[in-house]
């Protein structure tokens, strides 16, 4: 018959107390009660658990082995509970961050370090991607929240935005470009530079093809393509091609050999913020992680 595991762990807090008075006042429970339970206990595994020619709680080896599973199970209880109440506060548990690219990199882990640090017990899950990889895995409950720009969440009902940085976009060059010398940059200016564009399908690529159509460019000569931006800013650092980035998430990148050309555009405008389901279910921990990210 199957045993009781609340009856294993009566029964290992006997053998450690050493009496059955002592193991009831420690479970708030009579000493009548506790013995019946170990009666009970005997009766479905057909075998005696104590000696009961001595007047002391003196364990038989069977009792002895039981008592050590219910020691087992009592530990088990305890470090769930412990669990439950970090995870309560927020201090333990899971959080599935998504981000692009430029931002899942030192603007974001940055401020998942620092998560960490005051949360040792918490998991963090950091997923890359492009847009509409993030918002699939959004929309799957794959991930909890993506620090990513406004446009992500753009015509979708079911996700919302709260804005953490004003961002803008900028166009990139090396130091001592030839651009930087000319008192005013024009459309025309631009159209006979190369450029290396990012990967097809982003919100970076198609938002600044869309500025610099409406700056006036009539063509943009791409001669390298790619979804690395390391790539970008070792190129951009050696050749005098251009780029676009986004400035405060890139300020940590460019050394002293980059730098944005000082030329800008309202379809610049590059928000990030914090973009998560309407219907998500609350959680402690991504609260907390979203209120760092407030701070930040």
């Amino acid at each position: 018959m199957k045993t009781d595991p609340r009856h294993l762990v009566q029964l290992s807090m006997i053998v450690e107390a050493g009496s059955f008075q002592t193991a009831a006042d420690r479970l708030g429970m009579t000493q009548p009660a506790l013995s019946r339970n170990i009666k009970l206990l005997e009766s479905r595994i057909g075998s005696p658990v104590f000696d009961r020619t001595s007047r002391r709680a003196v364990p038989t080896e069977l009792g002895l082995r039981l008592a050590q599973h219910g020691q087992t199970i009592r530990i088990a209880e305890e470090q769930a509970s412990n669990l439950s109440q970090l995870a309560a506060t927020g201090t333990a548990g899971e959080l599935r961050v998504g981000a692009p690219p430029i931002i899942a990199g030192h603007f974001l882990t940055k401020r998942i370090s620092q998560f960490i640090k005051a949360n040792p017990e918490c998991h963090v899950e950091l997923r890359v991607g492009l847009v509409h990889e993030l918002r699939t895995m959004l929309e799957r409950s794959q991930i909890d929240l993506i620090v990513g720009p406004r446009n992500l969440s753009d015509h979708v009902a079911e996700l919302t935005f709260e804005p953490l940085v004003d961002e803008r976009i900028g166009i990139i060059c090396r130091v001592g470009h030839p651009l930087l010398s000319e008192a005013k940059i024009g459309p025309r200016m631009l159209e006979k530079r190369q450029w290396i564009a990012h990967s097809r399908g982003s919100t970076l690529r198609l938002q600044t093809e869309g500025a610099l159509a409406a700056m006036g460019l009539e063509q943009i000569r791409v001669a390298v393509e790619t979804d690395s931006i390391r790539s970008v800013l070792e190129i951009v650092e050696s050749t005098d091609l251009l780029s676009t980035l986004p400035q405060a998430t890139t300020q940590q990148y460019l050394r002293e050999k980059l730098t944005f050309l000082d030329l800008d555009h309202p379809q610049f405008s590059r928000p990030i913020g914090i973009i998560r389901r309407t219907n998500a279910t609350p959680n402690t921990v991504v609260s907390k992680f979203s209120a760092l990210l407030r701070v930040e």
